[in-house]
């Protein structure tokens, strides 16, 4: 079986899902259960024997070791993250707990059980580590798309603690010989994603009649990905990925945030007519340091691996409105009172 770290969250979730749906591969499913983490997005799972989910905190070096020892997996697929920008703006020292202290404790675990290992566990092992093309920083119009040898240069607390991450994960291969993959991903959209982040929070606001918060003049750029895309990616990159190498997984999907919006509200005008969603954007102060323009170059997966999304950015979303649509108790779910001060807070 594999170890899942984070697998409650957004993108966890919906690996973890794809995984058992293609696989008869087990997973151990590790996850603090912050207030992104939620179980209702694997109730499906509550009953199938292949998926052992454990509360805990990745930098719980007895509860991993323990983990290891007991389930022995092949692969770690470390997804556990503080991932929301503008909390990081407010409450950078999470994301160092997590993303970079949390990622060390990870690391050391593995390979203090890697070396322990003998034959074909031992070369078969892998520690794939999930990250964020936002590690490159903010792109001009005219730049060239984000590579992996696009020099990093983080420019939110956020960003920084992943690509602290990423160069702890680096030199753990290097220094320790532990066999290491990383991918850098675009904007990931899609089901069971929680409400802070733009497409989520877009529809859960215009089903509600609330207003659409669109930051500055709504120009950024973002290369969108949806998370089935991305997971069907991860998969390639474990089974083939070559060791030490990193992966940039994009959608080719770039676009303003603006026009995200109003794609949003065009969807939703269709699928519940009677009012203007559009009507309902309002811009508001931007967020301090906002990057300008994010975009993939995935030439290298696609060459070597042989991966290319399936979904288009039009597919994909509708997809998605469609999923949020279908699911209104995951959504009541989610929307505690700490989640409505937040918003309140941060969108005041």
């Amino acid at each position: 079986m594999i170890l899942v770290t984070g697998g409650a969250g957004f993108i966890g979730s919906n690996f973890i899902l794809d995984w058992l749906a293609a696989s008869s591969e087990g997973v151990v499913n590790l996850d603090k259960l912050t207030y992104a983490g939620n179980l209702a997005s694997l109730a499906t799972l509550a009953r199938d024997p292949r998926h052992v989910f454990v509360r805990g905190d990745i930098g719980d070096a007895a509860l991993v070791s323990t983990l290891l020892e007991r389930h022995r997996p092949r692969a770690i697929v470390n997804f556990a993250a503080e991932s929301h920008v503008d909390r990081s703006i407010r409450g950078p020292r999470a994301f160092i707990d997590t993303n970079v202290v949390g990622t060390l404790e990870l690391l050391e675990s593995a390979r203090t059980w890697w070396q322990g290992l003998a034959g074909g566990e031992r070369t078969g092992f892998r520690f794939l580590h999930v990250s964020t093309d936002e590690v490159y920083g903010s792109l001009a119009p005219a730049d060239p798309a984000f590579s992996e040898s696009t020099p990093f240069a983080p420019n939110s607390p956020y960003a920084a603690s992943k690509a602290g991450s990423d160069h702890l994960v680096r030199a753990w291969h290097h220094t320790y010989g532990l066999p290491v993959l990383t991918t850098h991903c675009s904007n990931n959209y899609g089901p069971r994603q929680f409400p802070e982040k733009l497409i989520p929070l877009m529809i859960v606001n215009a089903l509600a009649g609330r207003r659409l918060p669109v930051y500055g003049d709504g120009q950024n750029v973002r290369d969108w990905l949806y998370v089935g895309d991305h997971c069907s990616a991860l998969r390639a990159v474990l089974a083939r990925g070559r060791v030490g190498e990193t992966y940039a997984i994009g959608g080719g999907a770039e676009m303003r945030n603006l026009d995200l919006v109003r794609a949003l509200c065009r969807i939703l005008d269709a699928r519940r007519p009677g009012r203007d969603h559009a009507a309902q954007i309002e811009f508001v102060a931007d967020r301090p340091g906002h990057d300008r323009r994010y975009a993939i170059d995935a030439t290298k997966i696609e060459r070597e691996l042989g991966w290319k999304p399936a979904e288009t950015f039009e597919t994909g979303l509708a997809r998605t409105v469609d999923w949020y649509l279908a699911n209104g108790d995951w959504i009541d779910g989610v929307q505690s009172d700490e989640y409505r001060r937040w918003i309140d807070l941060h969108y005041a």
